[in-house]
């Protein structure tokens, strides 16, 4: 009887173990191991290097769980995080505290993916990019227009526009803007492989020229099927020497980008980009282009075009010609739709 209830006793003992060690495993992983995004969407932490540890706290606090937060708190104090705080931006998402809490106090950071797009100037691509990195706008464009900065990568600060190619890429939230610059630059080099390499200098230009020749052409269609025909009336004017006259040029130099006509008046404008005025490619490109548009002049179509006007059914298309005669045609049957729709 007495060796019954000593089993009995024995027996509840180690169901109590038991279950202790559950609630204890339980709690262990409600602390460490469960997501520590209060929301349960992903969510970021921006640390930046003035940073203390009360404005970590702060910081992270409203993304947090209480639970994460608190197991954050007590590995802070552990690691002595207050006297080596990181900069950065980490993700508090689906992650446990344990893992989330390490990689802010170690410093391993989610990249941020940032798109290049194609604008149309410098300043818009430094807006872009500030809103997306640590660095700002006015550190970034002091950069692009430094002669010695561009040197560096083989550019001048006419021709830097060429050294960015439209896509999304990886950086760290507190890049420096020279490893941004470095990053930009490598990128251009792995987009110029082999064949484009070639293919520029089959057409007779260098890198920064089709980039140049690439920016009109993607000013002039949203099309990109016409895009090589664009771009070979224009190497067929360069061939034979004669102004390109692109409008989208003389809307550069006066900054009237929204315009539907080009105004005489602006055609004598003393401008390097005026291509009415001055021979020959500008001096840099007059957007970033996309891949589309450089690959178009590449691959340019080799016909006897050296004229062309957009399409009066506002398609943005365009018609060619091969003569003057032709060609004033098409441009008066551009002007009366436009006069008919009453767009200055």
């Amino acid at each position: 009887m007495s060796k019954n209830k000593k089993k009995g006793k024995g027996t509840t003992s180690r169901w109590i173990l038991i279950s202790v060690l559950v609630v204890l495993a339980g709690v262990t992983y409600f602390l460490f191991f469960s997501g520590m995004s209060r929301t349960g969407n992903e969510t970021y932490i921006q640390i930046d290097e003035d940073d203390n540890i009360d404005s970590v706290y702060a910081k992270l606090q409203p993304l947090s769980t209480p639970q994460g937060f608190w197991v954050f708190k007590q590995i802070a104090g552990v690691m002595g995080y207050a006297k080596k705080i990181r900069p950065g931006r980490f993700v508090v998402g689906s992650s446990g505290s344990l893992q989330t809490s390490r990689h802010i106090i170690n410093g391993l950071q989610a990249p941020v993916k940032v798109t290049i797009r194609s604008v149309r100037t410098i300043d818009d691509l430094a807006t872009d990019v500030s809103e997306k990195l640590m660095f700002t706008r006015a550190e970034l464009l002091s950069r692009l227009k430094s002669k010695e900065v561009c040197k560096k990568y083989g550019f001048t600060p006419e021709t830097i526009p060429a050294m960015f190619i439209p896509n999304t890429y990886d950086f760290y939230w507190n890049i420096s803007v020279d490893k941004f610059l470095d990053k930009m630059s490598e990128e251009n080099k792995k987009f110029w492989n082999f064949e484009r390499k070639e293919k520029a200098k089959q057409a007779g230009f260098t890198e920064s020229e089709i980039v140049t020749l690439a920016s009109i052409v993607d000013e002039e269609t949203d099309n990109e099927a016409e895009m090589p025909n664009i771009a070979g009336m224009y190497i067929n004017r360069l061939h034979l020497n004669m102004p390109l006259q692109a409008d989208p040029t003389v809307k550069f130099a006066t900054k009237n980008f929204t315009a539907h006509r080009i105004y005489q008046k602006w055609l004598t404008i003393d401008n390097p980009y005026n291509t009415y005025k001055y021979r020959g490619l500008p001096p840099g490109p007059i957007r970033i282009p996309s891949v589309a548009a450089i690959d178009a002049v590449l691959n340019y179509v080799h016909h006897d075009y050296i004229y062309m006007c957009a399409k009066e059914d506002f398609s943005g298309t365009h018609n060619f010609a091969k003569t003057y005669e032709e060609h004033q045609k098409n441009a008066a049957k551009y002007a009366k739709a436009l006069n008919e729709h009453g767009i200055n």
